[in-house]
């Protein structure tokens, strides 16, 4: 089945133009133009504007003449692209920074979710993941040389002259499956999360595998039932830190689930009928790419929508 609407995190709301990464002088074309947008972080928290009256929270976009802008580094600014037609500029300040603006705050990605309109989730995913990246690429991990940023950001080079290599920017594939024998769906827990709480299986894809590999491991790994039928859904990028979740469908055998690797606390068979009673304490929250493969599998099981929450 066909994802019906977006995830959180996607759709194309940033202008990339990645071709504007090459000029050298990018950041002092971004100075001249008064329309640029900076988006500021502290570590892989970013700013945000909360206004008493209005009860949502959104990005504390700042300008050029702001003393945060004005007292950062240009070499160390991050070229996001361009949303919602002007250049957006990604600009890190060190932890404890004054000045910030009336209502805004440094808050982190996760918390914010169910808050931000959409279109700003996707701006902060990008930026969070580039900076959680450059946090861990300071040194080259080739010879262990400072990296210089270039690239407008999106390159770390090592300043050794018999080394010079580069890193870019990199993602952690894991897949997120939702196994069903027709009229049952397979979804475990793990102890860490909160009591009741259960959702897909899922796990990162290992060197030399396919997808459809590491789905089929997984799965058999974490709940003992082997799966065919493997179908692509859908993908989210989830910056906690740096993963793209690739998300499916899979249907099993109908054996019940047996614990093999430790990860799961419990993995058990619900029926439509249990997951709707359940449904405010059982499943995972909306924005998750977890809950949107139950809510098509419940589509497509029942012939009805799964009702909001």
């Amino acid at each position: 089945m066909t994802a019906e609407r977006g995830n959180p995190f996607s759709g194309a709301w940033l202008e990339r133009r990645s071709e504007a990464r090459a000029a050298t002088d990018w950041a002092a074309r971004a100075l001249e133009d008064a329309q640029t947008r900076y988006l500021v972080a502290s570590g892989t928290r970013q700013l945000v504007r909360r206004e008493p009256a209005a009860g949502q929270a959104g990005i504390a976009f700042l300008d050029r003449m702001h003393p945060l802008v004005r007292g950062s580094d240009p070499a160390r600014w991050i070229l996001l692209g361009w949303f919602e037609g002007a250049c957006c500029i990604l600009v890190e300040v060190p932890a404890g920074s004054a000045d910030l603006p009336a209502h805004t705050h440094f808050e982190e990605l996760r918390t914010l979710l169910t808050e931000l309109p959409e279109a700003e989730a996707a701006v902060l995913a990008c930026a969070r993941a580039l900076l959680v990246w450059r946090a861990r690429h300071r040194h080259c991990g080739v010879c262990g040389a400072p990296t210089l940023p270039r690239s407008a950001g999106h390159c770390l080079e090592c300043t050794s002259t018999e080394c010079g290599a580069e890193f870019f920017p990199r993602i952690d594939p894991a897949v997120i499956v939702l196994v069903s024998d027709g009229g049952r769906a397979l979804l475990g827990r793990q102890p860490s999360w909160p009591p009741g709480r259960y959702s897909a299986l899922a796990g990162f894809v290992e060197a030399g595998e396919s997808l459809e590999d590491t789905v089929i491991r997984e799965v058999f790994e974490e709940a003992g039932v082997r799966v065919q039928a493997v179908r692509y859904f859908a993908s989210q990028a989830w910056p906690f830190p740096s993963s793209l979740m690739l998300g499916f469908h899979a249907e099993a055998d109908s054996r019940e689930p047996l614990l093999l690797d430790g990860e799961l606390e419990d993995a058990r068979w619900f029926s439509a009928d249990e997951l709707l009673g359940a449904a405010a304490r059982l499943l995972p929250p909306p924005h998750t790419i977890a809950r949107r493969l139950i809510d098509a599998w419940y589509l497509r099981t029942t012939g009805t929508a799964f009702p909001a929450r």
